[in-house]
């Protein structure tokens, strides 16, 4: 990947003007791709974010990789794609290793004394997340209509600035919220770079094929006539919201992918299942939530044990190409009758 490196650094006031003379980009937008100078050119507005329901800024607490920028995509209107006039930046974003451009991260400062000329102040190189590029998270559009947000996750090149304003702040309230699938689907990669992850063996691939097993199993749930679909999890205090990414509401249960049968894959599934569980169990007082690894095929017995003492069933993909239910030993169906609800998209939200 190419890796431009102007002569302005990290904290630097720069007119757009400036910016584009090195970096390249048009002249307005947020996302701004380059051919010449092998860029994408990100400018990120706070206080224009905010009205929508969406802030970009720094992560406070760093994963075992480092620090995370969050920036979300481009698009105004319904939900954001990796298509059409809007979509084709998101995509710029998401395949920019495979185009060999770097990514470069501005956010607005102010203007220039005595004028109307807008400065943005320079927060360094990026890349996107190996292992996870982007969430989806919901937001309102320009006409207060709920709809779906793509959240890239950046991580820095080299030197970057990072100051306490950029920083997103945490939840205020916990509050869960139900998105259905069949009322907004998660938007699908570039076939190009869909085409690449099939190909290697990246992380990125894995989460791909997380994605992938979620999706295809959702289809299984919806043919069963189930209420399926995501949760978005805001906890008070912590700024990153949590998902669960495939939710079967007239079970109560939740199922967390795993992109192989390997114990690290399984593992991590599972702490991200009782992560889950413990905030959802607090938020209802009590509600039985049910958590499932989705699995690529039949794990080890070793593994199976592993899932059982944490009580944890498995789905996963049989010889026939079909999915098969290991119900840990612990677990009992949901008692019948009508099941405590998640706010859906459709419905007023709900805060604890």
């Amino acid at each position: 990947m190419s890796t431009v490196a102007p002569s302005f650094q990290p904290g630097d006031i720069l007119t757009r003007a400036d910016i584009r003379k090195e970096l390249g980009g048009s002249p307005q937008g947020g996302i701004c791709p380059s051919v010449e100078k092998k860029t994408v050119v990100l400018y990120s507005d706070i206080k224009s974010g905010e009205q929508y329901g969406y802030r970009d800024g720094w992560l406070r607490e760093e994963d075992r990789l480092g620090p995370i920028f969050e920036y979300t995509g481009a698009g105004t209107e319904g939900n954001q794609t990796f298509t059409g006039a809007t979509g084709t930046g998101n995509a710029a974003i998401l395949q920019h290793a495979l185009d060999g451009r770097t990514l470069h991260v501005f956010i607005g400062h102010g203007k220039v004394p005595g004028t109307g000329i807008r400065t943005h102040r320079y927060i360094g190189a990026f890349e996107a997340d190996h292992e996870r590029p982007y969430v989806i998270r919901q937001a309102r559009d320009k006409f207060q209509q709920d709809r779906d947000v793509i959240v890239f996750r950046l991580r820095p090149l080299g030197a970057y600035e990072r100051s306490e304003s950029d920083v997103i702040p945490p939840a205020t309230q916990t509050k869960v919220t139900f998105v259905q699938s069949g009322t907004r689907r998660r938007p699908a990669a570039p076939p190009r770079l869909r085409e690449a992850w099939d190909r290697d063996r990246s992380a990125a691939r894995a989460t791909y094929q997380r994605d992938k097993i979620a999706a295809e199993y959702s289809d299984v749930l919806t043919n069963r006539q189930h209420r399926v679909g995501r949760l978005e999890v805001h906890v008070r205090g912590v700024e990153e919201a949590m998902e669960a990414a495939l939710y079967d509401e007239s079970e109560r249960t939740i199922y967390e992918p795993a992109d192989s049968n390997s114990r690290q894959a399984l593992r991590d599934a599972l702490m991200h299942l009782m992560n889950l569980r413990m905030h959802l169990s607090k938020i209802e007082n009590g509600m039985p939530i049910r958590c499932m690894v989705l699995a690529p095929g039949i794990p080890s017995e070793d593994t199976q044990q592993l899932l059982n003492e944490y009580d944890v069933g498995i789905v996963y993909r049989n010889a026939n190409g079909d999915f098969s239910e290991l119900p840990s030993s612990g677990q009992n169906p949901p008692a019948d009758g009508t099941p405590t609800a998640f706010p859906c998209v459709n419905c007023p939200t709900r805060s604890f």
